[in-house]
């Protein structure tokens, strides 16, 4: 849910030229002309070879809210040109203040492993409304997708030990840090130290104390006790405030303690130093003292790279606390997501339309775009094939990947279309699963992914491409506006 009053009208979370393109639709008579943007991103982040969808609950939340409200339609009332005179004509402003959705929106559901290049989201319907929906598409399923990816690695990291989602405090904003705190538990996290996240999207909640309690006593020992006999069902001991093994020492005589109340301590958390060597040095002195089920919980700016380390030296930590690296997206703060106009239509047929670049990376696909997943019989993803439903897609399917080469999909695979009815005409058809679902979906997809795929470091590449008939539709489109450019050259 995004951090706004429940009742706050959300027309103006966009930015200011798609209000100015959606008046100039307006003025030139092409505002309800029907259209179609897929919203894409053009590489994986974190130099990763996979990301995860994420982020359509929190779309589908600012959907229901879309609308201007009175003092909406004040406040962009009193915008002026560089003339002085006001920005948009009140007839326009009326139009925005009547303005209902009635686009379709189809996605890729939630904990979807997805690549670039194919759509995460197509939104179908009036220009105009198309339009002003793009600013706040992309910063919701931007932000969530990045997020949700670094979790997916962090956890994958991490092996069959849990990942704690700790980073509110160095989130940016309020915002930041609940859709981070969602999108972390998307991600394969197990819980979140945020309570209001906890309680919004009923994600588990985890933690315990920090320094600030055991620097309020005169000793460790005598903050550890206390806290023991304060909350004796939920003691983890943070044990690095003065000295790391004298910490587990007072841990363990106050766990010595709650044993002789009938209570078990939880374990013990390290925030600093060499962690491999004091997790080491810990599970030696609580297996020794008796307590084998005590738990070493690792904290202190851990990432994915960090934790594979960590894991690959054989360090006995059975749980990981991440914050800033995750729910800041430390290494790269932007998913790059974009969102093209591909096709309009105008007295019943479609005209596709492409945008060119010197980069052969932003060059866009035009169409009505849908995504064709196919599986071996193993479950396991073998390619992804991107097509126009206009055009249908090729029987058999032959398709083209980045590098111009052709592919035949294989003709016993399973196939399933990874775009789902959402919307239709600004109405929500879609049931939004609980979110423990939509974790348990990231982690079967993740699954379904091969090895070389999953890689933290040079992973493989996963075969994507356009189907032979949209790949045909894109070559002529580009030789189309070559020769017209040449032909504005020669005049």
């Amino acid at each position: 849910m995004i951090a706004t009053a429940p009742d706050q009208s959300l027309g103006l979370l966009t930015d200011l030229y798609q209000l100015t393109m959606a008046a100039g639709y307006w003025k030139t008579g092409i505002a309800e002309r029907e259209v179609v943007f897929p919203l894409v991103f053009r590489e994986n982040p974190f130099g990763g070879g996979y990301s995860v969808a994420c982020g359509l609950e929190t779309a589908l939340d600012f959907l229901a809210r879309f609308r201007f409200a009175g003092d909406d339609l004040d406040y962009l009332a009193g915008l002026t040109g560089n003339d002085g005179r006001p920005l948009f004509e009140p007839a326009f402003l009326d139009y925005l203040g009547a303005l209902e959705l009635t686009c379709d929106l189809d996605a890729v559901p939630e904990g979807t492993v997805v690549f670039p290049h194919e759509p995460l989201v197509r939104v179908r319907g009036p220009l105009a409304q198309c339009q002003i929906l793009e600013t706040s598409l992309l910063t919701i399923v931007n932000f969530q997708t990045l997020i949700a990816t670094k979790a997916a690695r962090v956890c994958q990291a991490a092996g069959e030990h849990g990942v704690i989602e700790f980073g509110l405090r160095r989130s940016q904003g309020v915002d930041g840090g609940m859709s981070a705190g969602r999108a972390a538990y998307v991600g394969g996290c197990v819980g979140t130290s945020n309570v209001l996240a906890g309680k919004r999207y009923g994600i588990p909640i985890m933690g315990t104390h920090a320094h600030s309690w055991v620097m309020s006593f005169p000793s460790e020992s005598e903050s550890f006790m206390a806290w023991a006999r304060a909350l004796p069902n939920n003691c983890v001991f943070l044990v690095d405030t003065y000295d790391t093994a004298r910490g587990v020492e007072n841990a363990i005589a106050a766990g010595r303690w709650l044993r002789g109340q009938g209570h078990e301590m939880m374990g013990v958390r390290l925030d600093s130093g060499d962690l491999g060597a004091l997790a080491r040095d810990a599970r030696r002195r609580l297996d020794e003292a008796g307590f084998p089920n005590a738990r070493i919980v690792a904290s202190s700016d851990l990432d994915e790279h960090a934790i594979a380390a960590l894991e690959a030296s054989g360090a006995p930590i059975d749980l990981y606390g991440v914050g800033t690296r995750l729910a800041t997206a430390y290494d790269q703060p932007a998913l790059g997501g974009v969102y093209k106009l591909a096709a309009w239509r105008e007295g019943g047929v479609w005209r596709h339309v492409i945008k060119l670049s010197e980069e052969k990376v932003k060059v866009s696909n035009p169409g009505v775009h849908q995504v064709r997943r196919f599986s071996g019989r193993d479950g396991g993803f073998l390619a992804d094939v991107v097509y126009d439903e206009v055009s249908g897609i090729s029987r058999p399917c032959t398709w083209f990947d980045a590098e111009d080469r052709e592919h035949d999909a294989p003709a016993d695979a399973e196939s399933e279309d990874l775009l789902v009815p959402v919307l239709r005409r600004g109405r929500r058809v879609y049931d939004v699963p609980e979110i423990s679902a939509v974790r348990r979906r990231t982690l079967a997809q993740l699954a379904g992914l091969p090895e070389g795929v999953r890689r933290l470091d040079e992973p493989d590449g996963y075969a994507v491409g356009l189907d032979r008939n949209l790949y045909g539709i894109k070559e002529e489109l580009i030789a189309e506006l070559a020769d017209r450019h040449q032909a504005s050259k020669m005049c």
